[in-house]
């Protein structure tokens, strides 16, 4: 099978061919119809993360593909199921967190395309408790930015608890941020969109924003003060400048959401990366599913444009440069 593998964290990945994996016990033979790209994939080739995956590997967690066998102890009704790989891959299933319904603080997990193989791949081989069957209100394009940049801004508004008429300040519109504009909007939100790219926050204003704040021309924490402050701020840009700036936009009890992950970590008052996978609130099997419901009622629209595998590197390249509007996507 076709795959991109990162055989370095200092050279571009390689597409070449591998052996199709074999599922293991508990697990399923995904092939793969779409893949879409998130940051973390370009941050786990290059190693930019203190706990670096090891080398060689497949990225990818943002997965869309048919179950095309089983491994033992997996039931057959998996068979031509239509399933996510997100970015939780497996986790141990008995520890306080798991079951609580926070497998996703588990210290025992694995994930996707960073502790093991992911969906850069025409195949994948997914553990069965930890994919998520795709609605068929739901298509493969836009399921793949859904599993990753959709579950993870619907968690953020989620655990924000955010009450009609909040203001909720998204900061970075892109493939996480396009969504957590409607997201918040669903919930009662008055939204404050804040980006340095014009043609970003024109698609923020498209998806019903209601107050734009172009940071490379005005002050975001002054515009934002300007029409009473921030009641939540949810932080998508990995810059640690702009958590200080969302921090500091903040009214009284208001709430600082940490989601981007810069390169290292960087402090505030507190180290950023630490902060947010101490406290790791990103969206469940169950979230997902409610994700996918969302978009399958028409509430949410995906912007997304689709890459061959062969591009990725131009792909990685393109995101890095903020030349696409949102998502892109591999397509098989």
């Amino acid at each position: 099978m076709k795959a991109a593998v990162v055989t370095s964290f200092t050279q571009p990945l390689v597409v070449t061919e591998v052996p199709v994996p074999e599922p293991g016990p508990g697990q399923l033979l995904v092939k793969l119809e779409t893949s879409g790209i998130c940051h973390t994939d370009i941050h786990a080739a290059h190693g930019d993360w203190p706990i670096k995956p090891g080398l060689p590997f497949i990225p990818g967690h943002e997965g869309i593909g048919m179950v095309e066998s089983v491994g033992s102890g997996v039931d057959a009704e998996w068979l031509g199921q239509r399933v996510a790989i997100p970015w939780l891959a497996t986790s141990c299933g008995t520890c306080r967190y798991c079951i609580t319904g926070w497998e996703t603080l588990c210290p025992n997990q694995q994930n996707s395309g960073y502790s093991v193989n992911g969906a850069y791949a025409e195949y994948a081989a997914a553990f069965a408790h930890g994919v998520v069957r795709v609605p068929d209100g739901v298509s493969s394009l836009d399921a793949a930015p859904l599993t990753c940049a959709g579950v993870t801004t619907y968690k953020a508004i989620k655990v924000a608890r955010v009450t009609p008429s909040e203001r909720v300040a998204v900061f970075g519109i892109g493939g996480l941020g396009h969504l957590a504009v409607q997201y918040a909007r669903t919930v009662g939100g008055l939204v404050t969109a804040v980006d340095i790219e014009e043609t970003k926050l024109k698609l923020a204003e498209s998806l019903g924003a209601d107050h734009l704040v172009n940071a490379s021309q005005t002050d975001p924490v002054n515009a934002i003060k300007q029409v009473g402050g921030a009641d939540v701020a949810v932080v998508l840009a990995a810059n640690p400048k702009v958590f200080e700036q969302a921090l500091a936009s903040l009214s009284y009890g208001g709430r600082l959401v940490m989601v981007a992950l810069p390169a290292d970590n960087a402090a505030i008052n507190v180290p950023i990366f630490s902060t947010v996978l101490g406290a790791r609130s990103v969206g469940t099997r169950q979230d997902l599913t409610e994700v996918f419901a969302l978009h399958a009622a028409g509430r949410t629209e995906v912007t997304l444009e689709t890459r061959s595998l062969d591009q990725v590197n131009e792909s990685f390249a393109d995101v890095l440069a903020s030349r696409v509007p949102a998502r892109l996507v591999f397509q098989f």
